[in-house]
């Protein structure tokens, strides 16, 4: 049964300011429940209805702390979701730890990517390539947004996201650095190396000015058409393509 404190406590979540303060998230819906489920993260609450209930193995259920069983329009009452008939899980964050690059495979770095849809579908992208760490600038969207959660549809569970400086990092590093940038050289026609940072802007700015000093590489997909831009989702998966050809 959902107390009205509970109710209000898991509809906070919503706000990044009480997600923190709290250092819970929520995941919505059948697959990425299951995903979260089972992942490394630790689920304080499962709520779920009971045919979602009934579809899980016990080995499942016992992942959660606590588990409620739920009405349909309990779950759309306290997530963001307009119809979800499996369920909600309350994910503890996970711990923050000192992060180093790895040398000898590829990360992606996001500068200023504030729409949390994209960030979502970039990390999905990254886990679809093997991409297993992206470090995002401090201004980008927040990693446990509900909306990054479910657009990563279940890739934020296999993919390590990070906040940095980013102008920081890229000075310190070592690898090649490969700029998104209009300017830059054909990627079709760039020498791609097997590990560096993947460097993709600000969804109208691009890359900030101060980090293109950084830039070993810049790179750009030729147009053919006449759109103006492409969304920087799908930017990123074109050129991670070109990566992994």
């Amino acid at each position: 049964m959902l107390s009205k404190r509970l109710i209000k406590y898991f509809k906070s979540l919503q706000l990044k300011k009480y997600r923190h303060q709290e250092g819970k998230f929520i995941v919505e819906g059948a697959k990425g429940v299951v995903e979260v489920l089972q992942s490394g993260f630790k689920v304080d609450y499962l709520l779920a209805t009971a045919e979602f209930k009934s579809s899980l193995s016990e080995q499942l259920l016992q992942k959660a702390r606590e588990v409620i069983e739920v009405k349909e329009s309990d779950l759309q009452m306290i997530g963001t979701f307009l119809s979800n008939n499996a369920g909600i899980a309350i994910v503890e964050m996970l711990p923050q730890s000192p992060f180093a690059l790895p040398l000898d495979e590829h990360v992606l770095a996001l500068d200023d990517v504030r729409d949390p849809g994209n960030l979502g579908t970039i990390i999905r992208i990254a886990d679809w390539y093997g991409i297993k760490h992206i470090v995002c600038s401090l201004e980008s969207a927040d990693f446990y947004n509900p909306k990054v959660i479910n657009a990563s549809m279940g890739s934020f569970t296999r993919v390590n996201v990070v906040y940095a400086d980013l102008e920081k990092i890229l000075s310190e590093n070592q690898m090649p650095v490969y700029g998104a940038l209009l300017e830059g050289e054909n990627i079709y026609k760039s020498d791609l190396s097997r590990a560096g940072i993947i460097l993709m802007g600000n969804e109208s700015q691009g890359i900030d000015k101060a980090l293109e000093p950084l830039i070993t590489h810049s790179i750009h997909i030729p147009r053919r058409g006449g759109a103006e831009s492409l969304n920087v989702a799908i930017a990123t998966a074109v050129i991670l393509d070109n990566f992994f050809r």
